[in-house]
């Protein structure tokens, strides 16, 4: 502990940058955006590689860009260093690219990472920073023990188990294409040595390329300690397909669950329960299956959520329950009971102690405490307050075919069965309105509105009419 706790002080003196490679289109995703920006839980690939390196401690992170540079930088933003790589001419000719950012740091590290390997933790970043720094090391390199090795470099080591060289499936022998130790493409350099290896790197090959591999032999040659560090096999997934996608999305939605689980949230069914990264459960809540919460979605403490609920950006207090219910960009309070088949759209605000029952749909409104709303209702473009109550069936008026216009509706008041209010409208405190009225003007506090016709019934209509027959 007291060494980690010494590298780490050391390092916090050191210049730190992380290279995240993200020029390529990715052609086996079949895809009209670059390959790295498609999203693995909730996240794009490469705004998660620039999480990892920056929580390992990388502040300086610089993304080559190359097949739709623009997307890249409208989905990543102004967090990071861009810096354009023309022609795809290798992985060490994309480095070159971004040695102006770091080559002054000359005792400090970088850490090179492909922009599709999503599934990297911080701890394996900071786990062979730590051995390279610790050794006085120029380089580190992730490997991993695999299966099937097929189409990744081997890590090729001698008889005391030291690295030789990095071999290519093309180039490989049949006795070293054996081996199932690779090369994941995560690496870690001292920058001053890394740059001298660098600078000997040449395209002298078959595709005409400069590649990153050949700085680790010219290293070697020289006498330089490089070390390879093994990590996990699940960590090494480079996304290239939409099948590895899936496989990367699956992974990464069990790590957090497994995570929540572990902050004290009942998970009932982790299999069929979809929760992105960014997305915050308070302890004892319960996750029912189907569930799918999105993007800066928090739920409180205590709160049952499910079955079938989707909450995207939604902001839920404690002891909520809510059941199938639709919600995007809103919030809710305490103590609500929501649902089912309920759907909450954008802007709206729920305070506490709320009822929304079968088949309720609320846009763009606010809702004061103890308000219900029970079932069959359309409430859009609405400020309710408190202790309101909605019979079945009403509905807010609020677009003209041109304008939406707002319903207002205060405290305590008692809106019958199938009223429409007819935006711009205000109903005052403690006022009612009577079943199946239409509500065009304001009504005052303490007062009935009966806006409809008044009922005529017309004796013997059934013997004198059409249907007099079926009397008989």
């Amino acid at each position: 502990m007291l060494k980690n706790k010494y590298i780490e002080s050391r390092m916090v003196m050191k210049e730190m940058t992380a290279v995240i490679l993200a020029a390529g289109q990715g052609t086996r995703m079949k895809s009209d955006y670059p390959k790295v920006l498609h999203s693995v839980c909730g996240v794009p690939m490469v705004k998660q590689v620039i999480r990892v390196a920056t929580e390992s401690g990388f502040k300086k992170c610089v993304v080559i860009t190359g097949f739709k540079e623009k997307y890249v930088r409208e989905t990543v933003g102004n967090i990071v260093t861009f810096v354009h790589q023309e022609k795809q001419l290798g992985t060490a000719h994309a480095v070159m690219q971004a040695v102006p950012e770091f080559k002054d740091d000359k005792d400090g590290y970088i850490l090179v990472v492909c922009g599709d390997t999503p599934l990297l933790k911080v701890e394996t970043v900071k786990k062979i920073l730590n051995t390279c720094v610790e050794n006085n090391a120029a380089a580190t390199v992730l490997t991993a023990i695999v299966d099937n090795p097929f189409g990744y470099g081997r890590i090729i080591r001698d008889k005391n188990g030291n690295m030789k060289s990095i071999v290519e499936q093309k180039d490989g022998t049949p006795e070293e294409l054996k081996i199932k130790e690779i090369n994941t493409g995560t690496y870690i350099f001292h920058v001053e040595t890394f740059l001298e290896a660098l600078s000997k790197v040449s395209n002298e090959n078959a595709q005409n390329e400069y590649y990153l591999t050949d700085v680790f032999e010219i290293m070697i040659s020289e006498g330089k300690k490089v070390i390879p560090v093994i990590t996990d096999q699940e960590e090494t997934l480079g996304v290239n397909t939409r099948q590895q996608l899936s496989q990367a999305e699956k992974i990464l939605r069990l790590r957090k669950l497994d995570e929540l689980m572990t902050q004290g949230v009942t998970v009932i069914d982790a299999e069929n329960t979809y929760v992105e990264q960014d997305v915050k459960v308070g302890r004892d809540t319960i996750i029912y299956p189907g569930t799918i919460l999105q993007g800066s979605t928090e739920i409180g403490e205590k709160c049952i959520i499910g079955p079938e609920t989707q909450l995207k950006n939604v902001k839920c207090g404690n002891n909520c329950n809510l059941n199938r219910v639709y919600a995007i960009d809103s919030e809710i309070g305490n103590d609500n009971n929501i649902g089912p088949f309920v759907h909450i759209r954008p802007g709206t605000e729920i305070e506490n102690n709320v009822k929304l029952g079968n088949f309720v749909e609320v846009k763009n409104s606010t809702i004061k405490s103890g308000t219900k709303l029970p079932h069959l209702i359309y409430c859009g473009d609405a400020d309710l307050g408190e202790n309101v109550n909605f019979g079945c069936g009403t509905v807010t008026v609020n677009f003209d075919g041109k304008e939406k216009h707002r319903t207002v509706v205060e405290d305590h008041a008692f809106i019958g069965c199938n009223t429409n209010l007819v935006a711009p409208v205000r109903v005052g405190k403690r006022a009612f309105t009577a079943a199946g009225s239409t509500i065009t003007e304001d009504v005052p506090e303490n007062s009935l509105a009966i806006a409809r016709q008044r009922q005529k019934n017309i004796k013997n209509w059934v013997k004198k009419g059409t249907y007099k027959d079926d009397l008989k």
